[in-house]
């Protein structure tokens, strides 16, 4: 499929209401001119000119605006032309005898159809009416009928010094405009936002019902036609009907848009109190009139107050149903329809007050799903929002109906079970399969876990030593303890409880908090170490790395605070702290003659960063700021990036490099290493894992590995460093085996920017011994 872009301001001509003022404008100059002048001829081409032009529009516009339903726009255009005919041939009509008569009849009463037909398929859009609409709209409905027919109907049609069929037609007119009210009323009342196209649609029916009543009301006494003027109000329906078609909120009248609230408004109101006095005002007329007249009135009240008695009932079952609704809403998840903390909590505490005769055990699972923040990240929200509901159906189809299962938070999900301790690990079991399943999502395959934390306690039970019972929260809050365990302890595992995890936790909990604090007090620092060429030893680059020193905990690993910062998201502001201060110190090292012009500055970069799509824009502010070549600077990505399905991961790396800044790939040989991933993306080199290193001289493997990484890398024209070298004898192997560029403990371990510049600013390199003597004494 190809997509064309649209030309330059298409779509804004279709979307303008200037149509349709041109054509109220059009409409009120053939109005004027049919009111001053008195020439048959001119009024005669006024009002043709007016009904053309209105069946024109109601044909044309509801096309180009692309509104639905067309075959309700397409009746109500035959029935403008309809009318049109009718009321030419009205005056000629009036004068003939016979069939020829009724020719205006006969071009009218289709008309009425056609009408009626086109508004009734606007109103099919609403669906199925609700109860009140349908009720409200027959209560009118019963009123304009009682009217119409006592008042206009019946006295036209008993006239009888004229033809029957004339009378017929006489007394049929008000019928129609009848059932015009009840489709107009249905409308209303089925219409959440009145439109400009809604508006013009009511105003150009109603001036058709002005003209008919003024028509119906000298049918009373045997007359067919009067002033010109009486005419009027239908020339003026023509560019009213128009315009609403014209105007571009003439697609809102074919969607369903019902109005939210059944009460009886003021405005609703205005129709209804009319219509239900209706029968008390026309007793007094119909009082002196024959039985039937007094029959159909009677029926006629009976029914208004059958309906208010209906109407009664609908409201308090409609505000039934709207409790019922805002009360499951309250207590239950809109994406899954699963019970919500509020619903699990109360139905927690509720089970923890029975009393079973039998030993029973409440057992609460708290599930976690592993990779998800990158389904939504890559994929966006609708796609995590597919899984969320997905993995929800899987839990519900295959745990038992006595489970209760409910979605607490954004990929979080509670089971509560009642069993035995062997059931709970069984029902573990039974959610770890489950969840692991893959799952088709955007036509692709994608596989995640969940985390599982299990709590429980035995119904009708103290704690020890005769401690209160056990409550919902605390209970929930150790299974909530107990799958950060699970997470720990490797994901898409589950862990039961134990007391020794809270210290566990609330020690998680202290170094986030101290990190945050790090980080906004600049306490964070960085440590480098020098990557060297292995035949020369000359210095070439240096990679930063983060160090913390915690004011009482001392030096913390960063392989306990980094996967810290990656689960609560601290990973991108630390990231961005790395890149500024890494770009700061190159600054000066290149200013104050430290190191040379070809020396690069290796940095780190977390999949958080890399779906960032202002990357790119920041490391230019970065490197313009500190006057820095984007050539000079290295980003380390970790194989997975490579996989990651986002088309915002491949542009800001494709960006990156387009800026001239080189990327290679860390830890290299470790995770999702294949050709066709370094080929589709924009990488310059790769890094040998020190686990491959480890082995040089000793692994006939491993010698085999790195010589297949260096050619394919020298396929690839990627360079190639090894990391976590530690002896010459490794530095030998390596050179033999064609690797470049070295980076470990042989050359020193990484440090301050004091110590490296003491280190490497006098000479840029060093010598063998000095190297053994470093490597032997870290």
């Amino acid at each position: 499929m190809v997509v064309r872009p649209a030309a330059p301001g298409a779509g804004r001509a279709a979307s303008s209401p200037l149509p349709a003022l041109v054509f109220l404008a059009f409409g009120a100059a053939i109005a004027v001119l049919y009111c001053v002048s008195d020439a048959v001829l001119v009024n005669g081409s006024a009002f043709g000119a007016a009904g053309i032009a209105g069946a024109a529009a109601v044909a044309v516009g509801p096309q180009w605006h692309r509104a639905r339903p067309r075959w309700a726009w397409r009746l109500l255009a035959a029935a403008c032309l309809s009318f049109l005919a009718g009321a030419l041939a009205r005056p000629w009509a009036v004068e003939q005898d016979g069939l020829y008569g009724l020719a205006a009849d006969a071009a009218t009463v289709p008309g009425y159809l056609f009408m009626l037909l086109g508004l009734a398929g606007l109103l099919r859009t609403r669906g199925r009416l609700p109860s009140h609409a349908v009720i409200d709209g027959l209560i009118v409905f019963i009123g304009a009928a009682l009217c119409s027919v006592l008042l206009l109907a019946v006295p036209a049609g008993s006239i009888a010094d004229r033809p029957v069929l004339v009378s017929a037609f006489a007394a049929l007119y008000p019928i129609f405009d009848v059932i015009l009210v009840l489709i107009l009323v249905s409308l209303a009342f089925t219409t959440a936002v009145r439109r400009p196209s809604y508006l013009l649609l009511v105003a150009s029916m109603t001036c058709l019902l002005v003209g008919d009543v003024l028509y119906a009301i000298i049918g009373v006494s045997g007359q067919l036609t009067g002033s010109r003027l009486l005419d009027l109000p239908f020339l003026i329906g023509f560019p009213l009907i128009g315009a609403a078609a014209l105007h571009p909120s003439v697609v809102d009248l074919g969607r369903a848009a019902r109005l939210p609230v059944q009460a009886w408004s003021w405005q609703r109101l205005l129709l209804i109190g009319p219509a239900l006095a209706a029968p008390f005002l026309l007793t007094v007329v119909v009082s002196g009139r024959s039985a039937t007249d007094r029959l159909v009135l009677g029926i006629g009240g009976a029914a208004m107050v059958v309906l208010l008695m209906m109407r009664a009932v609908s409201a308090v079952q409609g505000y039934a149903a709207a409790q019922r609704r805002y009360e499951h809403r309250a207590t239950h998840d809109p994406l899954t329809g699963l019970p919500n903390r509020l619903m699990l909590a109360t139905e927690v505490r509720r089970l923890l007050t029975t009393n079973p005769a039998e030993e029973t055990w409440i057992w609460v699972y708290f599930l976690d799903l592993d990779g998800f923040k990158l389904v939504n990240d890559s994929w966006g929200h609708h796609a995590g929002d597919q899984l969320i509901a997905e993995v929800a159906a899987r839990l519900r189809a295959a745990l038992p109906a006595a489970v209760t299962v409910a979605r607490v938070g954004g990929d979080e999900f509670v089971v509560v079970h009642l069993g035995d301790r062997p059931d709970a690990i069984a029902l573990a079991e039974r959610i770890i399969n489950c969840v692991n399943e893959p799952l088709q999502i955007r036509q692709a395959e994608a596989v995640i876990t969940a985390s599982v934390g299990i709590a429980g306690t035995r119904l009708g039970s103290v704690g020890p030593d005769e401690s209160p019972p056990v409550t919902a929260d605390a209970l929930m809050r150790d299974a909530d303890t107990a799958m950060y365990q699970a997470k720990a302890d490797g994901r898409g595992r589950w862990v039961m409880f134990d007391a020794s995890m809270h210290e566990r936790v609330r020690e998680r909990v202290d170094i986030e908090q101290a990190l945050r604090a790090a980080l906004v007090q600049d306490d964070l620092r960085l440590a480098y170490q020098p990557i060297v060429d292995l035949e020369t030893g000359q210095l070439i680059g240096a990679e930063a790395l983060l160090r913390w020193e915690h004011p009482d905990r001392g030096m913390v690993p960063p392989s306990v605070f980094i996967p810290i910062a990656e689960d609560t998201g601290l990973i991108a502001s630390i990231g961005r702290w790395v890149l500024d201060h890494a770009l700061r110190q190159l600054s000066q090292w290149r200013a104050d003659g430290t190191v040379t012009a070809d020396f690069w500055m290796s940095v780190n970069v977390s999949p958080r960063q890399l779906r960032d799509p202002g990357l790119a824009r920041a490391l230019d502010e970065a490197l313009t700021r500190y006057g820095v070549p984007a050539a000079a600077v290295v980003l380390e990505i970790t194989e997975s990036v490579m996989i990651d399905p986002s088309s915002v991961t491949g542009q800001v790396l494709a960006d990156l490099r387009g800026r001239g800044i080189k990327i290679v790939v860390d830890d290299f040989g470790t995770g999702f290493s294949a050709l066709g991933y370094l080929r589709s993306h924009p990488v310059t080199g790769v890094k040998v894992d020190r686990a491959f290193v480890a082995g040089l001289g000793a692994s006939a493997k491993d010698e085999e590995i790195v010589r297949a990484v260096v050619a394919m890398s020298s396929a690839l024209h990627l360079t190639v460093v090894a990391e976590g070298v530690e002896t010459t004898l490794q530095q030998g192997v390596l050179a033999v085996l064609g690797v470049l560029y070295g980076q470990g403990r042989l050359w020193g371990e990484p440090v301050g920017p004091a110590e490296f510049v003491k280190q490497w600013a006098v000479s840029s390199t060093v010598p063998a011994d000095t190297a053994q003597g470093r490597a032997g004494n870290s």
